[in-house]
């Protein structure tokens, strides 16, 4: 009988979950539509203001709550708007403390799913492993652990077990309530974008998939720098299964958490060592597409994407018009990649720039802390973005998740300027820069670069 109502429990959940997003995500929607009409009434702007605060701040805690009780893939979507770029301050401010409350799982099933996929008892493999996770998220869970025969410490990374199927349930209904919205509030494809999640986080279930990625960047990165811009950790091959990943142990804090270490160790923040830790964060953007701190390591690996040659190259192009504010070659970037937009506004290839500048690229304009993509005044409010290759989605992702740790520790700088070498590169490589490789050399030479390197770099045989 525990059998059958086990299974019956399990077959029903799916339901249950499905029913509570769509009570919490109606009543916050409709929320918004009726103060909407509201608001409209108050003509004061400081009262309007200060309505707005008051309706963002009982959203959060609805926002908050359904996130917080469903768990999984909604502390994925906390972390994704929860960001000081994007969403309001109140969201913000109630969001920012879910990314570290996925709950863990016992340890007797830990030990059972990595007896089960490694083939071995733990106590066999392991001379030590601690029992306490060293941090939860919405797919998997982490440990400190030492191999027999070994001196240095690993992290053993393990799945929980039985949330893909209830993350697919989450991403199916988010897809329906993306349609509703887009054909509604917002002139995006959210649709598209929906479906690329649904891929990227198919392929985080697959641990040996994500060690194949984080060995290729960490050879890319070692073998292309005379000092790699960061750390990778080494994977432990023989340790890699499905649902357990096995790597090199780097201590470390959060670097989101850096301007707080900062102040607990009496650094003032406006200082040169404190600029110094903040530049290498940087380092991170770099990163992303090739000692007071001493260097930053990346950890995560399960949505390394790579994107086919043609939206690669046309990404490229993208990436030199946001750098050098050309309007032109952004709206022809925009048709290369296949983002088809729609458009009545007066200046339509100036908004078109500031549109490219809003989705792909880390700067915010002179005292702007927040961008506000779907304010009136908007970009995408003024150009409605029909058709977004799912592809893209990953890039767009990056350039988020960046802007957003820009924005957190204080730093006002564009990836699009810091990608522009990488992008002339990617260009050149393919024969294809305006048509014209000799502008190309001009361009670089102009900016101090070396004739001879860029030859180099159009005929080396790799």
């Amino acid at each position: 009988m525990k059998g059958i109502k086990d299974k019956f429990s399990s077959q029903l959940r799916p339901l249950q979950r499905s029913f509570q997003f769509w009570v919490r995500a109606v009543d916050i929607y409709t929320g918004y539509k009726v103060f909407q009409v509201r608001v409209n009434f108050e003509k004061n702007v400081q009262k309007r203001e200060a309505m707005w605060e008051m309706q963002h701040e009982l959203a959060a805690d609805k926002i908050y709550s359904m996130c917080s009780d469903l768990g999984g893939f909604f502390l994925k979507i906390a972390q994704i708007i929860g960001k000081p770029d994007l969403a309001p301050a109140a969201w913000v401010r109630r969001l920012v403390t879910l990314c570290d409350q996925a709950p863990a799982t016992p340890f007797e099933t830990v030990k059972l799913v990595l007896e089960n996929e490694l083939g071995q008892g733990i106590d066999d493999v392991f001379e030590r492993f601690d029992m306490e996770p060293l941090g939860s998220a919405s797919i998997a869970q982490v440990h400190k652990a030492r191999l027999r025969g070994d001196k240095g410490d690993v992290v053993v990374k393990v799945q929980h077990p039985g949330v893909q199927d209830l993350m697919m349930t989450d991403l199916h209904n988010l897809q329906a309530f993306a349609l509703y919205i887009q054909k509604t509030d917002v002139k995006f494809d959210l649709y598209s974008v929906t479906k690329e999640m649904e891929k990227q986080i198919g392929y985080e279930f697959d641990f040996m998939r994500e060690a194949g990625a984080m060995e290729r960047i960490r050879k890319f990165l070692y073998e292309n720098n005379k000092r790699a811009p960061v750390l990778v950790p080494r994977v432990i091959r023989n340790m890699v299964a499905r649902r357990v990943l096995v790597m090199e142990y780097m201590d470390g804090i959060p670097i989101m958490n850096l301007g707080n270490e900062i102040a607990k160790r009496g650094i003032d923040p406006h200082s040169k060592v404190a600029a110094a830790a903040k530049h290498k964060a940087q380092s991170a953007t770099v990163a992303y597409v090739t000692p007071f701190y001493h260097r930053v390591a990346l950890l995560d690996y399960g949505q390394v994407k790579d994107l086919p040659e043609q939206l690669r190259l046309g990404y490229a192009n993208l990436v030199l018009a946001i750098a050098d504010g050309d309007p032109v070659r952004a709206s022809k970037s925009y048709r290369e990649l296949g983002i088809d937009t729609l458009s009545k506004c007066e200046n339509e290839q100036q908004e078109m720039l500031k549109l490219a500048q809003t989705m792909f690229d880390t700067k915010l304009p002179p005292g702007v802390v927040m961008l506000q993509p779907f304010s009136e005044e908007s970009s995408i409010k003024k150009i409605a973005v029909e058709a977004f290759p799912e592809e893209l989605f990953s890039v767009l992702r990056t350039v988020h998740l960046l802007r957003g740790l820009s924005v957190g520790l204080g730093i006002n700088y564009s990836c699009a300027e810091q990608w522009r070498p990488i992008a002339e590169e990617a260009l050149i490589q393919a024969g294809k820069h305006k048509g014209d490789i000799i502008t190309l050399i001009g361009e670089v030479v102009k900016r101090g670069g070396s004739k001879r390197s860029l030859v180099r770099r159009l005929f080396r045989r790799d």
